[in-house]
Parts: structure tokens; sequence; C-alpha cells
């Protein structure tokens, strides 16, 4: 079967096709140009705000044996499920991660001990709190043939101190110069690790052993239930909480460490720091919530000096508390993380900083874009009054009668076009009626014309 050859395009409809063609070379005018520069200066801009996030960071924690590592790696973990790699760097302590946050541009967060910080290394380093993470107690060992009730007993004995560039050795360090504890003839410090001024505590090579420490750490867990071993009591405590900000005083309760074998036996006061989590202003700000949410995960549940709920917190910190951090602190997560995925939430977060230069730019074409469309809309639509202006001036002019029954064709044409038109925008319906009302009125004048012609 052979096709029908196409129908030759009624005047109407030409113009109609015309005017269509200029209206999308209008839209891409008026609109295109202003997208193309705004989607420019957004993609120029992007390099200007913050960087994105690295897939790699490193936290500096504590010995391979410590608390400091255990958690780090607990946050590490955390961080694995959005897609982050923590390194977690093994140190000394403390006092080691407070040098690597000033010197080592990779370290920008770590985990340190209340009342370790050196001077001037707020300013020095640029250095943010973002949380206390929990108490870890001063906890002071001696063997039962001592009799220790105060630091100030220490004098004359052999005592372990912590490690070279640990948190324990600096806050000992301290509190035994308060105490007025100095390093002479008969007194010795020695700078031991936990393991080996357990072992020296057990046998007898030393007398006393300061350590820091949670209650749950194999190293404090070894000695309370040693026979052989005691625990001081702070009986001071108040006195060294008020007079050292950094410091708490916390009661360990009888039993809490073992009910059945009842273990400690009569409550004990102890004095405690707070390990806290400290980072450079270099820290990449999206990161604060992970973060804030990991602590939130491995220390808000308590244990045997806190109850549940206490940590982590905004107090007992050294620094200034990152804005980010104070937020959470109020308001929980930021509500984009709270739905999407890590790496979605922080390009949407660096994204919105570009909304206001680019709605800056876009508001202009909002407001100037409509009037200007309709004006060359209905300069469009005034083009089809061409035709009829051509049939009245033919008429004015004494038409034929070939003319005129040329007229009567390409005007009942472009009544069954009009009829046929139905995606005219509402706004535009003015126009178009009135151009079907003109239409009407010219045909009515050349059927007149024809009348009189015959």
């Amino acid at each position: 079967m052979v096709a029908a050859p196409p129908q030759p395009k009624g005047v109407l409809t030409k113009k109609l096709n015309h005017t269509r063609r200029q209206l999308r070379s209008l839209w891409l005018k008026m609109w295109g140009g202003g997208l193309l520069f705004t989607i420019f200066a957004f993609g120029i801009a992007w390099f200007f705000v913050e960087p994105a996030p690295p897939h790699t960071i490193i936290i500096a924690a504590g010995p391979a044996d410590g608390a400091y590592y255990q958690i780090a790696e607990e946050y590490a973990e955390y961080f694995a499920k959005h897609g982050i790699e923590l390194i977690v760097r093994e140190t000394a302590g403390s006092v080691e991660n407070y040098q690597l946050l000033k010197s080592d541009p990779e370290i920008n967060i770590a985990i340190v001990q209340g009342g370790t910080a050196p001077e001037g290394i707020e300013f020095q380093a640029g250095l943010e709190s973002l949380a206390s993470l929990y108490l870890e107690p001063v906890w002071v060992f001696y063997r039962n043939e001592q009799e220790i009730n105060d630091l100030r007993d220490l004098r004359g004995m052999t005592v372990s101190i912590g490690a070279d560039g640990s948190g324990t050795q600096a806050i000992a360090d301290r509190l035994l110069s308060i105490s007025g504890v100095e390093a002479e003839t008969t007194t010795t410090f020695l700078d031991l690790g936990n393991e080996v001024a357990v072992t020296k505590l057990k046998s007898g090579e030393i007398d006393a052993a300061i350590l820091v420490g949670l209650p749950r750490s194999r190293t404090i867990q070894e000695l309370l239930r040693n026979e052989n071993i005691r625990l001081m009591d702070f009986d001071r405590h108040g006195a060294w909480s008020r007079s050292l900000s950094y410091l708490s005083d916390v009661t360990l309760f009888r039993g809490v460490i073992d009910l059945q074998k009842d273990i400690p036996k009569h409550d004990i006061e102890l004095i405690a720091p707070a390990a806290n989590l400290v980072a450079t202003t270099d820290l990449h700000q999206a990161f604060v919530p992970l973060f804030m949410q990991a602590a939130e995960q491995s220390h808000e549940r308590g244990n045997e000096l806190v109850p549940e709920g206490i940590f982590p917190s905004q107090r007992l910190i050294e620094f200034p508390l990152n804005d980010l951090a104070r937020n959470y602190f109020v308001s929980g997560p930021p509500v984009l993380q709270k739905h999407l995925p890590f790496w979605v939430a922080s390009n949407i977060n660096r994204g919105k900083i570009l909304l206001i230069p680019v709605l800056t730019l876009l508001f202009p074409l909002f407001k100037i874009a409509p009037p200007i469309y309709r004006w060359r809309i209905r300069s469009r639509i005034y083009r089809w009054y061409r035709l009829l202006r051509e049939i009245e001036a033919d008429l004015r002019d004494g038409s034929t009668e070939d003319s005129l029954g040329q007229h009567q064709a390409a005007l009942r044409e472009m009544h069954g076009e009009l009829d046929e038109i139905t995606s005219v925008p509402l706004s535009y319906m003015e126009e178009f009626y009135n151009l079907r009302l003109h239409v009407e009125y010219v045909g009515r004048r050349v059927e007149s014309a024809l009348k009189s012609k015959s």
C-alpha cells in the first residue's frame, strides 16, 4: 500500500512553527547564557570552598597495650563504616601526642590526658577541644608492708611514675611536685611502663607505682586483685579537685570491681583527670560530628566510676570547644548526616555555601525574564496579524473575485487551525481569543465583498 503524500502545511501552521522555533531560540538566549554563566561561576567557586574531606586521617593514641590505643581502634571501626580510614598512631602517650599535634602536619587529632598540656601549646598549635571522654583515675599502688595515706608518704621510697612521654609521668610529676615530694638521695623516681612497673611492684623491687587508667584495664585489675598490693585512698580528694580544675574526685565503691570477692573491700576515694579528644584547627570540620558520634558510641554507656550518659561531655576540657562540637552537644548530629551517607552529606554541606552567590546570579534572571518573555510572545502573535492586514489592505484597494476567493480559503484554513490549537498557555489566552475574533471579523468583510461582486 502506497503511503499518502504529506499534506502541505497551512499558512497559520507555518507561522506557528516559525514562532515556536523563535521562542526556543529566545529561551536559550535569555536563560541559556545566564545558566551557563551560573554553572561556570559555581564550578570556579567550588575550588575556593573548604576542600573535600580526605579519605585517610591519623589519630595519635598511646601505647599499643593502653586504653587510648584501644579506644582509637574503636573509633577506627566506626569511621570505616563511613568509608574513611582512621589510622591509629602508636605513641608513648599524651606528652608525645601534644608534640605531634604541634609538629606533624599529618596528625590533627589525638586522645590526651587532662592536665598534661605543655604551657602555651594552645597558641602554638591552634588546639580545640571536641569533648572529654571519660575519667581515668590516678592509682597509687603500694606493697602491704608499707603505710601510705598521702602522696607525701612516698618520700624515701622507690616509685614508678610512668614511661617517658606518657600522661602518667606528666601528671605524677605535677602531683608529687605540689605535694613537695622531689627526687633526692632517699627518694627515687623510675620511668617505667605499666607492665614493667607491675612486675617490679609484685616482686618487691619498687615500693610504689603511680598509674593512670580505667578500672577495667588489665594492669589495674591485676593489682586490685593482688592480696599483697594495696591501693592508696586519697583522703584529700576534695582539695585536689578544687585546686586543679582538670581533676575530679571520684569514688571507687566497695565491691564494684568484683561483687563476689568484694573488691575493693571498702569505698576508696580517688582523683581523676579526664581523657580528652583534642584537635588542631586544621582538622577537616566534616569529621567533627563523626568523632562525636564515635565517642558517644564508645563512652556514653558509663563504667565503674560514672553512670550512663555522663560522657562524652563539654566539661573538663582544657581548650576552647570546637563550634561544631558545641552544636552537637546542643542538637545532636547535623541533619544531613542523620539521613544521608557521610560523603553525600559532606558534599551537599560544601555546596550549600555556594547557594548565596548562585541565587544572586539567578535572581535578576527570574525577575527580568517574565516581562521579556511576555513581550516577545506578544510580538510573535502580532506577526500573525500581518496576514489579516494584508487581506484588509487588498479589500480597500478593490479586490478581484479571484483574490477574494483566495482570502476566503486562507481565512477558512486559519479558522480550522485555530480550532486545533490546544496548548496555548493560560496567560496568553487573551491574545489567542482576540486573534480569533479578528479572523472572524475579516472573514465577514471578505464574504460581504464577495456578495457585492456577484
